[in-house]
């Protein structure tokens, strides 16, 4: 009996990654045993990613939410002691609809669940960033983790985005004693810095609800924010790739937190303990919705192609969309890529029956590699 193992990223607005699990379970190929892992972007879903991979418990918390209304919210603890937090589980953009606004909003929630996890005794702490609604440097999370802020007249105060540019001192000494222990791991796969052109506010800040003017004055707190770190505790965040995501939070974290920015395909693997379950498998499939350009860049497929190409198993990719040409996909080291869709059809129709096709792609491919 030969061993198939998938291990896809969602196929944005198509299918989930969960979804294409269920698909994979649900297969009765003759010759071949087919598991499924799913992979976690950092965004809304996370933690159920998560917990079906590896197993453990959800576990409820009452938090502030984007607002600082208390909402009842949860963090995922994985049997060997990980606790996995996603931003979007108090700080995301659904919470904030009908009324976004990054000037006011805070990533309180997401520190008050980070703390919940550490006292609860978590060994270790995953942060997805993906999803919110702040742009707040993630100094919220941090004041709910012990770390305070002073205006220019000495008054502690919780900044959010409105407020980055009244922050005068940084004073970490009361900061959770854990985060001197547990490692803290941040999933973060755009390299957005922190202000600027690229930065958090011009290129994310409008989908949370700043017009040009809000957008302006966003920029110029985090740039605050930025030279506070560095003149007040020797940390420069300017340039850090991915220092603009979640409208800050990857600098906040890694200044404020000790946090480590990591690829979110890198952090799912290890997590998943992906080299163990691969070794011994006769082919690895793995896909996302538009393989391009961009999966070159450490994406779903060409991190378990990676990994793959280490390990010495075949790696093969089912994928919405393909427009790669063959040398590129020879770099990755796939053994095939393909789209699930049948030539000719509608984006209409792909989307409509994209797990019927999906199926039958996995189906044919299996077949072929028996």
């Amino acid at each position: 009996m030969k061993r198939c193992l998938v291990i896809s990223d969602s196929f944005k607005g198509t299918l989930s990654s969960p979804a294409i699990c269920r698909i994979a379970r649900s297969l009765a190929v003759p010759g071949w045993q087919v598991d499924a892992l799913p992979v976690a972007d950092g965004g809304e879903g996370t933690v159920d990613c998560f917990l079906d991979a590896c197993g453990g418990r959800r576990v409820t918390a009452v938090v502030s939410d984007p607002f600082g209304a208390e909402a009842e919210s949860f963090y995922g603890l994985l049997p060997d002691g990980t606790a996995v937090v996603e931003c979007a589980a108090a700080a995301g953009l659904p919470l904030a609809e009908g009324r976004l606004d990054p000037e006011r909003t805070t990533t309180y929630g997401v520190g008050q669940l980070m703390a919940a996890a550490l006292d609860n005794g978590a060994k270790r702490l995953i942060l997805g960033l993906g999803g919110s609604c702040t742009n707040d440097g993630g100094c919220g999370a941090a004041a709910a983790l012990g770390v305070r802020f002073f205006d220019r007249q000495g008054r502690s105060f919780v900044p959010t985005g409105i407020t980055l540019v009244d922050i005068a001192d940084v004073d970490l000494s009361r900061r959770h004693p854990a985060l001197d222990t547990v490692s803290l791991t941040v999933m973060c796969d755009i390299d957005n810095p922190l202000y600027g052109a690229l930065g958090a506010a011009y290129v994310f800040a409008p989908q949370k609800g700043a017009d040009a003017a809000c957008v302006q004055r966003l920029d110029e707190g985090l740039r605050h924010f930025a030279a506070v770190l560095r003149q007040r505790l020797g940390i420069p965040v300017d340039k850090l790739p991915g220092g603009g995501a979640a409208g800050g939070f990857g600098a906040g974290c890694a200044a404020l937190l000790g946090g480590t920015l990591r690829s979110g395909i890198e952090t799912v693997l290890d997590t998943v303990d992906f080299d163990r379950r691969a070794s011994g498998c006769d082919l690895i499939v793995t896909g996302e919705g538009r393989l391009d350009s961009q999966s070159l860049g450490g994406k779903a497929v060409s991190g378990v192609a990676g990994r793959c190409r280490a390990l010495g198993v075949p790696a093969a990719a089912l994928v919405g969309a393909l427009a790669l040409e063959p040398d590129d996909l020879a770099a990755l080291g796939l053994c095939s890529a393909r789209s699930i869709n049948p030539a000719g059809v509608t984006l209409q129709n792909a989307k409509a029956h994209a797990a019927a096709y999906y199926r039958d792609a996995l189906v044919k491919l299996l077949e072929e590699m028996s």
